[in-house]
């Protein structure tokens, strides 16, 4: 598909990875239907979208946050003067830029852009990445015949599954071909079955808790370890020394953030995640066996993102108070071991995966932007 002439897109959300991570996939696709397209991106000044989005050459124009308190607070009763003012910025915004469309993902500013583009009759595209969806997309879908999700069956109103956008790093990404290099990149030895460790953007302080504390048991069994730890997170690696000869150490490599996580996936063999819907579909759509570790908090959505990827052997399922020492000893060290049980849990991974999720994304963006139908 190719748009009819420039468009000027206005992408709405932000905060975490899970949010920031798929509107940069989208917009990516929106460049390559056409490089003329105007993307704007509405976000916040303290999420990642901050950094993230110029770094990606991209106009990032910044709303106020409008969090909702899950309680009732006197909290609660700024919240209309605060929303009022975030929906009048973002309407001046879409004035400024002339927008076609407005696409949200969710997060703090994806509710003043909907409304914003509702009283400025712009077309609105919503894409809820998550099993279960947030308070702000409810509100959007209820707004737009355009609702796009990652997994079926998630409770909105004329839902479409799409699937995540990827970026084009992952979802391009050659693993086999970038091994070497990724390993020599991240301080890992090319020789030795590599387990990456990553409780998102955020982080987990429970991954960062039990895996280091087998340090021993991985090292022993010849298992390597890249530990994504997240800003601010602290992780006590213990010290094993050199081992009885030169050239034994089996490193454990911890670093708080990486921008290139194509680097850590195309250098590891499995992996130890939460399960966030960005985490989950990066690894189904490269193949990559994983033990999910659902958030133990919340509605329970990371635990529904996980269950049909699980369910057609593509990965494991361990609750948050299971991950223990011994449960790392008596079921993962095991798989990490059997070749041939990784590589069966990476064919059914890799089956349930979705590629091209950006370019339908894309696709439907144009078609709302131009009158078409859902």
């Amino acid at each position: 598909m190719t748009a009819p002439g420039p468009l000027s897109v206005v992408l709405a959300g932000g905060g975490t990875a899970g949010h920031v991570s798929p509107l940069l996939a989208t917009a990516e696709a929106l460049l390559r239907l056409d490089p003329a397209t105007r993307v704007t991106v509405l976000g916040t000044a303290e999420g990642l979208e901050a950094r993230l989005v110029p770094a990606a050459g991209l106009d990032l124009r910044v709303l106020p946050r409008v969090p909702l308190p899950r309680r009732p607070t006197v909290d609660l009763l700024r919240v209309p003067g605060r929303l009022a003012g975030a929906v009048a910025a973002a309407r001046r915004v879409l004035t400024e830029v002339s927008a076609d469309v407005v696409v949200g993902f969710g997060g703090y500013v994806a509710t003043p852009a909907y409304l914003a583009a509702r009283q400025a009759r712009v077309p609105v595209v919503v894409h809820e990445q998550n099993a279960l969806p947030g308070l702000a997309n409810r509100v959007g879908a209820r707004l737009t015949p355009w609702v796009a999700t990652t997994f079926e069956g998630t409770p909105l109103r004329g839902a479409q599954r799409v699937g995540l956008p990827l970026r084009a790093a992952v979802a391009g990404l050659d693993r086999d071909a970038l091994r070497g290099e990724a390993r020599a990149a991240l301080g890992l030895r090319p020789d030795l079955v590599t387990l990456l460790v990553t409780g998102g953007s955020l982080g987990a302080q429970r991954l960062n808790d039990v895996l280091p504390a087998v340090r021993a048991d991985l090292a022993a069994a010849g298992v390597q370890v890249l530990h994504v730890s997240g800003r601010g997170k602290t992780v006590t690696v213990p010290d094993l020394g050199a081992g009885p000869g030169a050239g034994t150490v089996v490193p454990y490599v911890v670093e708080p953030y990486l921008d290139r996580m194509d680097l850590a996936y195309a250098a590891c063999d499995a992996v130890v995640c939460r399960a966030g819907a960005g985490t989950v579909c990066e690894l189904s759509a490269l193949g990559l066996p994983a033990a999910y570790v659902p958030l133990p908090v919340g509605n329970g959505e990371q635990r529904r993102n996980a269950e049909p990827l699980v369910a057609a052997g593509g990965g494991l399922l361990v609750a948050d108070a299971d991950l223990t020492p011994a449960w790392v000893r008596t079921t993962l060290l095991p798989l990490l071991a059997d070749p041939d049980r990784l590589a069966a849990m990476a064919g059914a991974a890799r089956a349930h995966g979705v590629l091209d999720a950006a370019d339908r994304l894309a696709g439907m963006v144009v078609r709302a932007a131009t009158g078409g139908t859902p």
